[in-house]
């Protein structure tokens, strides 16, 4: 029996959180689709802003993670 796994909060790295939601892509295409999908959904730019988030940051926060996935759901 194949034990499933379930994505976890934790702080990934801007491409790592981009690859698990567009595996198919190359990581810098995965990365455009990620934050295009960000600044698509309403408020989650502002959300991320204020939890931290600076442009150009390399990295997400666990509770920037929290953030995305509640509003694009688990990758």
């Amino acid at each position: 029996m194949e034990r499933e796994e379930h994505f976890r909060i934790r702080s990934y790295g801007l491409t790592e959180l981009s690859m698990l939601y567009s595996p198919e892509l190359l990581p810098k295409s995965a990365q455009r689709k990620l934050d295009r999908w960000i600044r698509h959904y309403p408020g989650l730019t502002e959300r991320l802003a204020e939890l931290g988030k600076q442009p150009g940051a390399r990295c997400y926060t666990p509770a920037q993670v929290r953030e995305i996935v509640e509003a694009l759901g688990e990758p």
